[in-house]
């Protein structure tokens, strides 16, 4: 068994996918139109789905925002140098939420930041 997707509702897809593919570094991988239920899937990660865990925004036709709800906490992503990763994001525009630095109560450095629609996205700083 594998983890194939997650899947995250999105208010604007051209406005997601831009964050996610051009701020975040990744690719979209496929995008699928469904006329008869009205909603748009593009599949997006850092490496072919056959092999990576990707992420699947849906964009339902007419629908610009969600409710985030209080149960969604966020996606994490591991990246090398957290600070560059986070001076890159913000000079592409990427909201940081909270700066790189330890966690409460541990040392591993992460940052928040937050796409287009609200929610949270993780970076995890992993030393190779």
């Amino acid at each position: 068994m594998r983890l194939l997707h997650t899947m995250l509702r999105v208010g604007n897809l051209e406005k997601s996918l831009d964050f996610y593919c051009n701020v975040l570094g990744m690719s979209l991988l496929r995008r699928q139109d469904y006329p008869g239920g009205e909603f748009t899937l593009a599949f997006i990660g850092y490496g072919d789905e056959s092999q990576e865990t990707v992420l699947e925004l849906t964009h339902n036709w007419g629908t610009t925002s969600y409710d985030l709800g209080n149960a969604y906490g966020h996606i994490a992503i591991g990246v090398d140098d957290i600070y560059a990763t986070c001076d890159a994001i913000s000079s592409k525009g990427g909201k940081i939420i909270r700066p790189p630095g330890p966690m409460k109560h541990g040392t591993t450095v992460i940052a928040f930041v937050e796409d287009p629609d609200g929610y949270k996205v993780e970076l995890i700083e992993v030393k190779s």
